[in-house]
């Protein structure tokens, strides 16, 4: 039986890594071995990154919510609980946006909670 050499896939793995590390820094876009664990770490900080994302814009909008409400006389915690208690389904999103667009619209939300 003929020997089959893997220049081909070989030479496809290293393109394939070394094109994802395009434009590391020194030898990490050059060499095969320090560019495939620059990527694998890389894609580790990026994983770790997108959960991040999602709990820095929900303390964002905690701080925005509570911005607001100080001065309508309430705190954020008990705001939260007078939503829920009136039975008011509006997320923290939802609730920053207004406060921060249309401020009118926030100050009549919080009279309704309030009463």
């Amino acid at each position: 039986m003929v020997r089959i050499k893997g220049g081909v896939t070989t030479r496809r793995k290293h393109k394939k890594i070394l094109k994802l590390a395009k434009g590391y820094w020194m030898t990490r876009h050059k060499q095969i071995k320090k560019a495939k664990e620059a990527v694998l770490h890389a894609g580790q900080y990026a994983f770790a990154g997108r959960k991040n994302r999602k709990r820095d814009f929900r303390r964002l909008w905690i701080i925005r919510i509570n911005a607001a409400i100080r001065p309508l006389g309430l705190t954020y915690s008990s705001f939260i609980n007078q939503l829920k208690s009136k039975k008011v389904e509006l997320d923290r999103k939802i609730l920053s946006q207004i406060a921060v667009e249309h401020p009118k619209v926030f100050e009549k939300i919080v009279e309704k909670v309030k009463s």
